[in-house]
């Protein structure tokens, strides 16, 4: 399916404003009612501010929920710029500030907040909270990698942002490199969760320190990945557990966050390159969601606009929760961009 052919629905943002309160959006969903129980998740309110803040002409709804991303994640972040994550549903933090990967996301959503918000107040807010964030350091690759992201939106708006700039150089120390094995170049033993983070996250890099070779590393493992989690012309992503080598497919459960993931790394990868695989990737990220996968079934519900929790073998987990909406509307944003060039260049 190439580009002028794919449906891609606008993103719905009914559901994440029916999950969200004065706190924030909770985590799960009993179908599509939140259970309140649960919840609220650093992780995906830095996703929320993500996929806000990069909406174009945003509605006064999604400037709203922006507003509520950007409100939490500042009441997460401590003073030397560590995060947590979890927050029960009275408001009382149940964990202690770390650099896991809450920590990373919250820099992706603040970099995306600072360098594409449609409010001045919330660029400007977003900015300082992201330099408050880069005085820490991760050592795990994917949280390194969440937070390269965060600081590569900052570099493309701000060139030499020095905060930025030293952030991106220290996480190629983090992220890995392909092996030198054609059949596994995947810098780790196994494929776990969000897994195109990594190499979108080499890519960014390489494009603002302008090192060819980490940029080129970037696409090489995109495209492996790319190839690897595509069975029939159709995603077949990486399931929950993760797999290895000799891993078989089809397996689940699969996580919307797995489609999302390789949607936004195409996506960035099609900026910078004239490829048009990574145009293609996109196409066969939104089609995932509208059925073409493993069961043949839609993974979002058009009622709502939510996306259903995960793909099993007999079908949808037909709860909506906060990470697989989030990943749904990240993918359609990416495809809505695809149909929108495709006509302007008619």
């Amino acid at each position: 399916m190439s580009a002028d052919r794919l449906v891609a629905p606008p993103p719905d943002f009914r559901h994440l404003a029916h999950m969200t309160d004065h706190r924030g959006l909770f985590e799960h969903a009993d179908h599509a009612t939140p259970r309140r129980e649960h919840g609220y998740c650093t992780d995906d309110m830095a996703r929320l501010l993500v996929v806000t803040t990069r909406q174009p002409d945003p509605d006064p709804t999604v400037s709203g929920l922006a507003r509520t991303a950007l409100r939490y994640l500042v009441d997460a972040q401590g003073e030397r710029g560590d995060s947590r994550n979890r927050m029960d549903q009275e408001g009382v933090w149940q964990d202690v500030r770390s650099v896991d990967d809450c920590w990373g996301r919250s820099l992706w959503g603040f970099g995306t907040a600072a360098s594409r918000s449609s409010d001045h107040t919330v660029r400007r807010a977003a900015l300082a909270h992201f330099e408050r964030g880069t005085e820490q350091r991760s050592p795990w690759p994917r949280a390194m990698a969440f937070a390269a992201l965060g600081a590569a939106e900052v570099a493309a708006a701000r060139p030499g942002h020095r905060h930025a700039l030293s952030l991106l150089t220290d996480s190629v120390r983090v992220l890995g490199s392909a092996g030198p094995s054609t059949s596994w170049p995947w810098p780790e033993p196994r494929l776990a969760y969000a897994n195109a983070v990594l190499p979108e996250a080499m890519i960014a890099a390489g494009v603002a320190l302008h090192d060819t070779r980490l940029r080129q590393d970037g696409l090489h493992l995109l495209g492996w990945l790319l190839d690897h989690e595509t069975t029939g012309g159709h995603l077949s992503v990486t399931p929950v557990g993760g797999s290895g080598p000799d891993s078989t497919r089809p397996a689940f459960d699969q996580q919307p966050i797995e489609v999302a993931a390789l949607a936004d790394a195409c996506a960035r990868a099609a900026k910078h390159t004239a490829d048009e695989r990574w145009e293609a990737g996109i196409v066969t990220a939104v089609a995932w969601f509208l059925g073409d996968n493993d069961v043949g079934t839609p993974m979002w519900d058009p009622a709502t606009g939510g996306g259903y929790d995960g793909l099993q073998a007999d079908g949808p987990n037909l709860n909506q929760g906060a990470e697989s909406t989030l990943a749904l509307l990240a993918t359609l944003q990416h495809g809505r961009r695809l149909v929108t060039a495709e006509a302007v260049g008619a």
